[in-house]
């Protein structure tokens, strides 16, 4: 719920900020980066919470494993759930029978999103993580920006002076209720409190990700499964609160292409920067973390399915000439499938660990 009410912040405040991209860009770069950043605190947290707090080399290793979950499960999240919202919403309101994306867009972020994810896969094979696994994930993404900056329509200057509308409560129900634009934006946005309205938001965001952290631990402890399998579900999910508002709101908008955009570049920005910086961030300053042999199948499995979720959801993307509903309940589906099988994983159910084991192989023959 904090998630949510702080990320309608920094949605005002990056509308702000990349008020000058042409369409799409925005949504792959400013909006991606801005509703991913609970990612990238979750992910900091797993990492310094387990092997700082408990000083324990084992930690490090599943503080790696929640982190990577968190940030590969937000992005099957992204690519499967924020879809399927914006085809429903948009159909629901009746704005139009189906969601048309630009196939440049697709091509761009999905084909990139691919890559970074093949990169991911051969970076992360080994037993043990070093600092330079860390900083040639963020290499990727800094490389993904600038061609999307340099290859970016020349675009008009806009002159929209971003009222707020006049704000009818307290400051202490602004407060109480997280409603951040009427505290820091009093007539108008500009570049000084867009800034500082943005990073307030960031940092009440994470403030509820240490939390979150938290709650996985005590959530698994209660349900007698590994972290990593709540990480999964429940902390993607809920780091991705941002992403889906941001996507709805710009398809309710019109603008589809930066509604998909921001999926496919929050995916990118998740899986190169939220998980580089902070294992980067940790083995620079605690060294190199030796991952056990459980956390090294799961961190296997996990990688393949979401290299095979991901070309799913781009041929659903491409082919066709828009996105309707027999779309939005693929992509329903197919989450529903990735669920039952981290369930089936977090239970050692007997179908579920065949699964894993031929993921495991399927991985072991192509990429090694």
């Amino acid at each position: 719920m904090i998630i949510w009410r702080a990320s309608d912040g920094f949605e005002l405040a990056s509308q702000y900020i990349g008020r000058n991209l042409s369409d799409g860009v925005r949504g792959a770069t400013i909006n991606a980066i801005g509703s991913s950043i609970p990612e990238l605190f979750t992910t900091i947290f797993f990492f310094f919470y387990y092997a700082v707090i408990t000083n324990d080399a084992q930690d490090a290793s599943n503080g790696f494993a929640g982190g990577i979950g968190t940030t590969a499960g937000s992005a099957i999240f992204n690519g499967m759930i924020i879809p399927a919202i914006v085809i429903i919403a948009i159909i629901a309101y009746g704005l139009a029978s189906s969601v048309r994306v630009s196939k440049k867009v697709i091509l761009r972020d999905g084909l990139s999103l691919i890559i970074a994810e093949l990169i991911l896969i051969m970076l992360i094979s080994g037993d043990t993580l070093y600092w330079w696994h860390g900083l040639l994930l963020m290499l990727t993404y800094s490389i993904y920006v600038l061609v999307m900056l340099r290859t970016m329509s020349k675009g008009k200057t806009s002159e929209e002076n971003f009222e707020v509308e006049e704000n009818q409560h307290s400051f202490i129900y602004n407060l109480l209720t997280i409603n951040l634009s009427p505290i820091f934006v009093k007539d108008r946005l500009n570049a000084q409190n867009a800034w500082l309205l943005l990073l307030v938001s960031m940092g009440i965001i994470g403030i509820a990700c240490f939390f979150l952290v938290y709650s996985c631990e005590i959530t698994a402890e209660g349900l007698g499964i590994e972290t990593y399998f709540v990480a999964v579900i429940l902390a993607s999910a809920a780091t991705s609160v941002p992403d889906t508002i941001l996507s709805y709101r710009d398809a309710i908008d019109g603008q589809y292409d930066d509604a998909v955009a921001n999926a496919l570049g929050s995916n990118i920005f998740d899986v190169c920067f939220a998980l580089g910086f902070p294992l980067f961030l940790f083995t620079l300053w605690h060294g190199p973390i030796q991952m056990s042999t459980e956390t090294i199948q799961n961190v296997s499995e996990l990688r393949i399915i979401l290299l095979l979720l991901t070309v799913v959801a781009f041929f659903i993307y491409y082919i066709g000439k828009g996105l309707g509903r027999t779309k939005a309940i693929l992509f329903l589906l197919t989450y529903l499938i990735f669920v039952a099988f981290i369930y089936g994983k977090a239970y050692e159910l007997s179908w579920a660990e065949n699964i894993g084991a031929s993921l495991r192989n399927l991985l072991t023959v192509s990429f090694q």
